[in-house]
């Protein structure tokens, strides 16, 4: 595999990832730093009761609603744009590769493509493009570019990906469509709403004050392959909040050989903006440079 390829498709998921989420309330909760542990939870079960039986003349009152849970049911704000621009500092630590504070450059347009660059000390490494059927990588320093598809890669980590994820995940929706079943409880200083898709579990930890995504966990059940993100340094940008520094962590089983690896990607943006008109995605492949199997 193209050694790039999990950087810049990380990388791809986390920029942006929290995704400006509305200032309802001035401030913001501490968010969780790198390295602690992700909450547990604990299985409630409900037990049904009878209800009492009410004299005819007894006016009862239903009781009174949970502002927080009920409120972030429906408030959990999702951005809403047509092309978004970024500036970045990134770092990057595989069990191949340490990467420091490298610059990244990348364009979105909504529900079509994701576009990036990566340099380092001026010279552009690295150029993707990212569309709803396939992932291209072309590596510039060795005159190489390599071609993907979503179920292949998914099979090749064992991990679920596609490109509907992919995009809720870097404009800071939530990963799953919310359905009425799927209730909000609360956990510790968080609002936690469990989402599942086939093997896929979803965890999204929510501030409870400012009703931003603070946390998300994405666990494959049958390996338990996780990928979680933390956001922090939240700033204003238009009317909504930013996360301008975020922290992926990835845990994994390869296939390969059957150990365990983790990998690290943390971004801090420098420059962010949404914006109405096309910054342009330029992308060509020398027809001198190999693909690579």
């Amino acid at each position: 595999m193209n050694r790039y390829l999990l950087f810049a498709l990380l990388l791809s998921i986390l920029l942006h990832t929290e995704g400006c989420r509305r200032r309802n309330l001035p401030g913001s909760a501490p968010s969780p730093t790198v390295g602690t542990t992700t909450p547990t939870t604990r299985s409630d079960s409900a037990t049904a009761q009878r209800p009492a039986p009410v004299a005819p003349d007894t006016v009862t009152t239903a009781p009174p609603a949970r502002p927080g849970i009920e409120e972030a049911r429906t408030n959990v704000a999702e951005i809403d744009f047509r092309y978004l621009t970024a500036r970045s500092k990134i770092s990057f630590k595989s069990p191949q590769q340490d990467i420091d504070n490298a610059n990244i450059n990348l364009r979105v347009r909504k529900d079509s493509l994701i576009w990036l660059s990566v340099s380092k000390l001026g010279i552009e490494a690295v150029r993707g493009l990212i569309t709803r059927d396939s992932i291209i990588i072309v590596d510039k320093i060795h005159g190489e570019y390599s071609v993907y598809d979503f179920p292949t890669l998914s099979r090749q980590f064992n991990f679920a990906m596609n490109f509907q994820l992919l995009q809720a995940l870097i404009v800071g929706n939530l990963p799953l469509p919310k359905r009425p079943a799927q209730k909000i409880k609360n956990e510790r200083d968080y609002l936690l709403l469990r989402q599942s898709e086939g093997k896929v579990l979803v965890e999204n930890y929510i501030g409870e004050e400012d009703r931003k995504l603070k946390k998300l966990m994405v666990t494959e059940q049958p390996t338990k392959n996780t990928l979680r993100l933390d956001y922090e340094d939240f700033t204003s940008l238009n009317n909504f909040l930013f996360p301008y520094t975020s922290l992926v962590t990835l845990d994994y089983q390869s296939k390969t050989d059957g150990q365990f690896y983790q990998t690290l990607l943390r971004i801090k943006h420098s420059k962010v903006e949404l914006i109405e008109k096309t910054p342009g995605f330029p992308f060509t492949i020398p027809a001198s440079y190999k693909r690579r199997p």
